[in-house]
């Protein structure tokens, strides 16, 4: 057994794991990071880069689908899964080879294992090669991280009935397959396994996927993955899953099924119900912590427990579980410890990002939030179809949508649908943070000819002056407001 004195452990490797410790050996501080997997987590082995890779690659056989449209002669894909799995995987080592590297250049010690509480300033690691380890910290960070919720009624055997770290290994390219939840990830390798041949039925018991997204967002999409020939049924829940020999027998009910009980045959049904936060094992009572009635950790601005030395971030805090959020959240939390008291988490706006083909990117408000606050909502939307570049690209499913407040101006979200939108949403972070009205988007100068431009034509339009569409006939009155 070895013994360890350090000024801070940070239990858990994601996202939000390693920025905390990186920032603290930037600052100076002896830091150990324990995690009983590989270092990145669950984003970088299991689920931000692996599932990107692979939907590269499903947008990559769409192109070439769709070759002819531009005057090219490819063949159809002929799709390796090997292959495929070779390079997700290669890609998942890379960053991983990367985060090591990093902690190695700013003096992070990393243990495998895991740990659990002896007391709020102890920690005991049982080593995965075995044997204990105590860590004595003044400081300890908890970024733990989520899992999928496994659902008793259907028991995952992570071959026909899988959870989404199942799918991200792609045992098998499956011809037909049920996703249950039309949430992100459900949406996800819906666009992932259907680019790579898959027949997928989507099951959404809510009357939206990505149910809290601005509505027509939300409709844009819906429309394009069918066109793309995913089925989606929503306000519909599914009963029984029998497995019988290599086919699994789902039943389920509802306004996809007009009302009556219906059965289908897949060769593979995904699990996508959410995720749960991760605390088990971790004997949060011996450090006098104790989860909500969530299962989350509760915490202040500075990302601080009830228990003063002792910080939580990423997905064991709460939603939005995302891990960009987890990294910003690590960052302070190292910066707190490091003695920066004016050190705090609280943005204004935090991005959101769908990696379907198209992808959806909000931030802010939604229509429907918006209205639901009291704010008197005015709108600009600017479809791809118009944008001279998506039609270089052959890419003109899509829309910006932008909302604003009639009374002030000022910008309260925006939500796209197009090709790069995860790299767009940037520019309404941005204007959220700095407080911008749709006016000064309208008046800022976008190069052309870009996507990016259609951020400018929406917010020229919520005022009845777009230029690169036929303007409402009864536009909104110019703002008269004061800055």
């Amino acid at each position: 057994m070895a013994e360890h004195q350090v000024d801070a452990v940070v239990i858990g490797a994601g996202p939000g794991g390693y920025h905390a410790a990186i920032r603290l050996g930037q600052l100076g501080k002896k830091v150990i990071c324990v995690d009983r997997d590989e270092v990145g987590g669950v984003c970088l082995n299991w689920g931000c880069i692996p599932t990107k890779a692979l939907l590269h690659v499903g947008e990559v056989v769409r192109h070439i689908d769709h070759a002819g449209a531009i005057g090219l002669k490819v063949p159809k894909a002929d799709v390796d899964r090997e292959g495929v799995a070779k390079f997700k995987t290669d890609v998942v080592n890379s960053n991983v080879g990367g985060v090591k590297t990093l902690f190695k250049a700013n003096n992070v010690q990393f243990i495998y294992g895991e740990a659990g509480f002896k007391s709020a300033n102890e920690i005991v690691v049982k080593k995965k090669e075995g044997g204990e380890d105590t860590i004595k910290a003044q400081h300890v960070v908890i970024a733990t991280g989520s899992a999928p919720i496994d659902v008793k009624a259907w028991p995952r055997d992570g071959e026909y009935i899988i959870n989404s770290d199942d799918a991200v290994q792609m045992k098998k390219i499956p011809k037909t397959m049920l996703v249950i939840g039309g949430g992100v990830i459900g949406l996800e390798f819906a666009t992932v396994y259907t680019r790579l041949g898959a027949k997928v039925l989507v099951i959404e018991a809510m009357p939206q996927i990505l149910t809290g997204t601005d509505l027509e967002i939300s409709k844009t999409l819906g429309r394009i993955l069918k066109k793309q020939g995913v089925e989606i049924m929503l306000n519909t829940k599914v009963g029984d899953i029998k497995k019988n020999g290599k086919i699994v027998k789902a039943t389920f009910n509802g306004e996809g099924t007009s009302g009556k009980d219906e059965t289908r045959e897949f060769e593979c049904v995904l699990v996508a119900v959410g995720r749960r936060p991760v605390t088990d094992g971790l004997n949060l009572d011996k450090a006098g912590l104790s989860t909500n009635d969530r299962g989350f950790i509760d915490v202040d601005a500075q990302r601080r427990t009830k228990v003063a030395n002792v910080f939580a971030i990423g997905d064991i805090t709460g939603a939005p579980m995302l891990a960009h959020k987890g990294m910003k959240e690590g960052v302070i939390a190292a910066e707190v410890i490091g003695g920066d008291r004016s050190a705090a988490f609280d943005p204004v706006a935090i991005p959101n990002c769908v990696y379907t083909d198209p992808e959806v990117a909000t931030v802010g408000l939604s229509e429907e939030e918006a209205k639901a606050k009291g704010y008197e909502v005015r709108i600009g939307k600017f479809p791809l179809a118009a944008s001279g570049r998506a039609r270089t690209m052959n890419e003109t499913d899509g829309l910006i949508k932008l909302v604003g407040d009639a009374k002030t101006d000022m910008l309260l979200g925006m939500h796209i649908v197009a090709p790069q939108a995860e790299s767009l949403i940037g520019e309404g972070v941005i204007a959220l943070e700095m407080g911008a009205t749709l006016e000064d988007i309208g008046l800022s100068i976008h190069p052309h000819p870009t996507l990016t431009e259609g951020i400018m034509d929406a917010a020229e339009a919520a005022h009845g002056k777009a230029i690169h569409i036929v303007n409402a006939k009864k536009a909104a009155p110019q703002p008269v407001a004061a800055r």
